[in-house]
C-alpha cells in the first residue's frame, strides 16, 4: 500500500498555538548565540575570566550547537519530534540554570558547551514540526515566522542582553542572561505537553536507525571547520590550520559512507540526495550560510566598537542596533505572507537592501566624527534590517519547500548547521579585522568599524550572487515544467 502520509493531511486545530510555543523555545536557543556578546565584559569582571575564556563562552556554545544539529534532526525524524523537542527543551532549561550558577570559569564553559548541545537538539525540531503540521500556503506562513525568529533572535540579542545588565547590574547581571531562560522554558515545556501533537516515531532500535559512523564523520568534519574559528582570538587559525584539510577529508569520507549506506538499503544520517535531487535545497543552504557570514558577525563588531571604542554601556550599545531588529521583525512577518507569490525575488531584494545599508554604515563610520556615529547609523541599520527580514524568512521557506516530510528534521538541521558555520566564520573574520585595524592604526575604532563593514558587505554580495543564480534556476525549472505539461496535454496526431 502506498504511503499517503505526505498527501493525506487533516490540519490539527492546535497547530498555530503549538507553533507559537515551539518558536518561543527555539527563540531562546537562538537568542543565546548573540545575547552574550554584550555581557562579555561583565562576565570577565564578575568571574575573573581572561580573554580566552570569554571567547569560549561565545564560541563554545556555537561549536556544540553546530555539531549536533543534523543528529538532532535525525533523532526527531526517527523517534518523534514532540518527544525530542521536550527532551531538548528540558535539557536547555537545566543547562541554562547550570551556566548561570557557575562559580568559576571552567564550569561556565562546561555549562555553555552543554547548553549549546541542548539548543542544537532543539532547533531542528521546529522545522520538522512545521513540515508535519502545515501544508500549502499555511506552511509558507509558518516557515516565514520561523525564519523571522531566526533573524530577530540574532539581531535582538544585544538589546536584551544590555537591558538585563541594566536591570540586574553589571557585576552579576550576566548570570541573569542565562537564568531568564529558566521560567520561560518551564512555561514552554508545560504548554508543549498540552499543545504539540504526538506523531509517533518508527518502532525501531537505536542502532538500526542511527548511522553512528556517519555521526562521527560529520561531527569531525564540522569540528575541523569550527574549532580553529572559535579559537581564532587565541591564535587558533595559526595553530590549528591543519584541521581545515582534515575537515575536507572527513567530509568526503562522510559523503562516500552515506552513499554506500543508501545503496545497501540502510538508514543514512543524511541522505546526500537531499542536496542533489531536491530542487533549490543546495543553493538555498549555501545562500543562508554565506549570508550568516556577513550578518551574524556584525553584532560582536558593534559591541566591541561601542563598548570598548566609545565607552558606552551594554544597554546603550544594544539600543543603538535596535533599528536593525525592528526592521527585520516587520519585514520578516510580511515576507512570510509574500514568499508564495514573489519567491526568490524577495531574497534578492532583501540582500540588496542589506548591502546598501551596511555600505552606508561603512561610509558614515569613515566620514563623520566618532561621537556622532551612533545616531547617524540608525537609518542605514533600519534599511539593512528590513532587507535582513526579507532574506532569512523566505530563504528558509524556499529551501525547505520541496523536502519530503520524512527528511524534514535532517534538512532543517543541515540548513542550521550551515548557518552556524557561517556565524563562526563571520564572527572570527569580522572581529579579527576590527581588532587588527585597531591595533595597526593605534586605536582608530572608526576606521576599524568601516573596514569590518566592508568585509561584511563582501559576504552579502556573494550571497546575492547565489540568490540571483537560484532565481534564474527556478525560472528555468518552471519553464521546463510548463513545457512538459503542454507537451503531455497536447492531443496526439
Amino acid at each position: 500500500m502506498a504511503d499517503t502520509r505526505e498527501t493525506a493531511h487533516e490540519p490539527d486545530p492546535r497547530r498555530w498555538k503549538a507553533l507559537a510555543v515551539t518558536l518561543a523555545a527555539g527563540f531562546m536557543g537562538l537568542l543565546d548565540v548573540s545575547i552574550v556578546n554584550v555581557a562579555l565584559p561583565s562576565i570577565q569582571r564578575g568571574i575573573g575570566a581572561d580573554a580566552g575564556t570569554a571567547q569560549w563562552v561565545i564560541s563554545g556554545y556555537a561549536l556544540t550547537f553546530g555539531l549536533v544539529l543534523v543528529s538532532g534532526g535525525r533523532l526527531g525524524d526517527t523517534f518523534g519530534r514532540r518527544r525530542m523537542f521536550l527532551i531538548a527543551l528540558a535539557g536547555f532549561v537545566a543547562t541554562s540554570a547550570l551556566t548561570g550558577a557557575a562559580p568559576d570559569a571552567t564550569l561556565l564553559i562546561v555549562g555553555r558547551l552543554l547548553q549549546g548541545c541542548a539548543a542544537g537538539m532543539l532547533t531542528p525540531q521546529n522545522s520538522g514540526l512545521i513540515q508535519d503540521l502545515f501544508r500549502g500556503a499555511e506552511r509558507g506562513r509558518a516557515f516565514g515566522l520561523f525564519g523571522a525568529v531566526v533573524g530577530i533572535s540574532t539581531a535582538v540579542g544585544p538589546v536584551l542582553g544590555g537591558l538585563i545588565l541594566a536591570i540586574f547590574g553589571e557585576q552579576d547581571g550576566w548570570r541573569w542572561v542565562f537564568y531568564v531562560n529558566v521560567p520561560i522554558g518551564v512555561v514552554a515545556f508545560v504548554l508543549a505537553t498540552r499543545l504539540v501533537p504526538e506523531k509517533p516515531g518508527r518502532r525501531t532500535r537505536l542502532r538500526d536507525e542511527i548511522d553512528f559512523l556517519g555521526v562521527a564523520l560529520l561531527g569531525l568534519a564540522v569540528l575541523g571547520v569550527l574549532l580553529p574559528l572559535v579559537e581564532s582570538e587565541q591564535g587558533g587559525l595559526r595553530r590549528l590550520w591543519w584541521l581545515f584539510p582534515a575537515a575536507v577529508i572527513f567530509g568526503l569520507a562522510f559523503v562516500r559512507w552515506e552513499r554506500r549506506t543508501v545503496r545497501h538499503g540502510r538508514s543514512p544520517l543524511m541522505d546526500i540526495r537531499l542536496f542533489t535531487s531536491t530542487p533549490g535545497y543546495a543553493s538555498g543552504a549555501a545562500l543562508g550560510a554565506t549570508y550568516f557570514c556577513g550578518f551574524a558577525g556584525i553584532w560582536l563588531v558593534f559591541a566591541i566598537f561601542f563598548q570598548q571604542g566609545l565607552g558606552y554601556s551594554p544597554l546603550r550599545s544594544g539600543l543603538l542596533v535596535t533599528p536593525f531588529a525592528i526592521g527585520s521583525a516587520v519585514s520578516a512577518a510580511l515576507a512570510g505572507r509574500l514568499v508564495a507569490g514573489l519567491g526568490r525575488k524577495l531574497t534578492v531584494t532583501g540582500l540588496s537592501l542589506v548591502a546598501v545599508g551596511l555600505v552606508t554604515v561603512a561610509l558614515l563610520a569613515w566620514l563623520v566624527p566618532v561621537a556622532d556615529i551612533g545616531w547617524t547609523i540608525i537609518a542605514p541599520l533600519l534599511v539593512a534590517g528590513i532587507g535582513g527580514g526579507m532574506v532569512i524568512s523566505p530563504n528558509t521557506t524556499l529551501t525547505l519547500e520541496c523536502v519530503p516530510t520524512r527528511m524534514a528534521g535532517v534538512a532543517g538541521g543541515a540548513l542550521q548547521t550551515g548557518q552556524r558555520i557561517g556565524t563562526a566564520i563571520g564572527t572570527a573574520v569580522l572581529a579579527g579585522v576590527l581588532r587588527g585595524v585597531v591595533t595597526s592604526s593605534g586605536g582608530d575604532y572608526a576606521t576599524a568599524l568601516s573596514v569590518a563593514m566592508v568585509c561584511s558587505v563582501g559576504f552579502v554580495l556573494i550571497a546575492l550572487a547565489l540568490g540571483i543564480f537560484e532565481l534564474r534556476a527556478r525560472r528555468t525549472r518552471r519553464s521546463a515544467a510548463q513545457l512538459q505539461y503542454v507537451t503531455l496535454a497536447a492531443p496526439s496526431e
